[in-house]
């Protein structure tokens, strides 16, 4: 599900590839998309329950021990770990102008 190359290090917060990081690599505060769920089929249909699907926007407002995210109007925790799973693109800011592509 990965195309096998690894992010390399990184400055907190930024991501290897712009257009897609995984969860834990977000700053608080910062709206997100997620694109891609990575992991066993048990996992990620339990991600998709619990309101962590594809397509889904996303915040995320703490990163300790544990990632908390806004999701549907709920603030639910998830473990550093299995954010890696979730790959995610960043929202424009309202007002922003789009990247030339």
């Amino acid at each position: 599900m990965t195309d096998g190359n690894e992010p390399s290090a990184a400055p907190e917060g930024a991501c290897p590839k712009p257009e897609l990081c995984a969860l834990d690599s977000v700053l608080p505060g910062v709206s997100v998309r997620i694109k891609q769920l990575n992991g066993s089929t048990e996992v990620t249909a339990r991600l998709r329950e619990m309101g962590f699907c594809e397509e889904q926007r996303i915040r995320l407002l703490m990163k300790h021990t544990n990632i908390i995210c806004q999701v549907c109007n709920a603030r639910l925790g998830i473990s550093s770990q299995l954010a890696k799973t979730i790959m995610v693109e960043q929202i424009p800011a309202p007002g922003s102008k789009p990247k030339p592509t």
